[in-house]
């Protein structure tokens, strides 16, 4: 389907862009009103994502209030665990859980490797969105990586210092190693059953890259996302952009933009321009406002999109973005004055 609007795709390419494009991690989400009442509607969070005409309802909403220049498939990062029999589900307040999180290496031995089919309502929420958006935008799928959905599988949600699943790493380094693998596996599989479905680009979202020392994200994340990329390029979609975003692991980020991928995620503890020399013009780079600055007053705002346009400078390859996802308490009116300061600042 031919694009109307393909800035996120060119920049992703790092070819030249009239303006910088934009979207927002969670840009979906319970900041919106709109989306609180389907929400309200679904009942609770699995059947909102597991109903393709919900969760494609819930992906176009934040397209209809700002110019974004591409939509995020709506789900979770933990299909994938739900899909090998954990058992997902949400506590009030409390967030994610599972009925049978990981405890022992038997269990691990045990897991099934699933196949895309067995997250068909995922592939079923693409076909529609990009049906629906009728080439207005790029619509971009996702999927944790393993390392993040290996802390949640183990510590049976989050964590503030992930202690079980280190130790399974240094203890049982085999069976995290074994683990690892079957969701890279998994991962790959999702992620082309995702381009099949029609998403224009993948991104892998790896939260808790930062809870690991250098050698450790090396050799518990890195190479693991690294395995995806080579798997999604080895299936024939290394035309499809793949971006990888590892919160707080900014001491990688020059073996980050070594793996192949398009672009790299940027959380905002380091300056773009310091990102760009880490990365050397490799890849594209997306990012990197602190989310709480949509707190601030609105000229605040606008001086920090600016702030950070300029520290890229004029180079291509540059996607406007969060550090990380926005806040359910936030304003959906800031969302609006961000928008629009990346379009004014950003014009060429």
């Amino acid at each position: 389907m031919q694009l109307k609007n393909d800035l996120y795709l060119r920049a992703l390419r790092r070819e030249p862009t009239e303006r910088t494009p934009v979207w927002l991690m969670r840009q979906a989400g319970r900041y919106l009103p709109e989306y609180r009442e389907v929400r309200a509607k679904a009942g609770d969070f699995m059947t909102l994502a597991g109903t393709p005409e919900m969760a494609c309802e819930v992906t176009i909403q934040p397209l209809e209030r700002f110019p974004l220049d591409a939509a995020i498939i709506f789900s979770d990062i933990l299909t994938i665990p739900d899909a090998m029999g954990l058992g997902l589900h949400f506590v009030q307040g409390e967030g994610p859980r599972f009925t049978d999180p990981i405890t022992d290496a038997a269990q691990i031995a045990q897991l099934p490797v699933p196949d895309a089919e067995d997250l068909q309502y995922v592939m079923d929420a693409i076909s529609l969105t990009v049906k629906t958006l009728d080439g207005r935008v790029p619509l971009i799928g996702f999927a944790g990586s393993p390392w993040t959905l290996f802390t949640y599988m183990i510590e049976n949600g989050g964590s503030k210092t992930f202690a079980k699943s280190k130790a399974m790493l240094y203890k049982n380094p085999e069976a995290a190693h074994q683990l690892l693998d079957k969701l890279a596996q998994s991962t790959v599989k999702y992620l082309i059953g995702q381009i099949q479905s029609g998403a224009s680009a993948v991104q892998i979202f790896d939260s808790w890259g930062g809870a690991l020392s250098p050698a450790d994200f090396k050799t518990f994340s890195l190479r693991y996302m690294q395995q995806i990329v080579d798997g999604i390029k080895d299936a024939g979609y290394s035309d499809t952009p793949v971006v990888l975003f590892s919160k707080g692991a900014n001491q990688s980020l020059t073996a980050l933009s070594e793996t192949g991928c398009h672009g790299l995620g940027v959380d905002w503890t380091i300056n773009l321009d310091d990102a760009l020399k880490l990365t050397g013009g490799q890849v594209a780079l997306q990012g990197n406002l602190d989310p709480a600055t949509l707190y601030a007053p609105d000229d605040h705002i606008d001086q920090a999109v600016k702030q950070i346009l300029d520290s890229y400078g004029n180079q291509p390859g540059h996607i406007f973005n969060l550090g990380h996802g926005m806040q359910p308490d936030m304003q959906p009116e800031k969302v609006a004055v961000l928008v629009d300061a990346v379009r004014r600042h950003s014009q060429r």
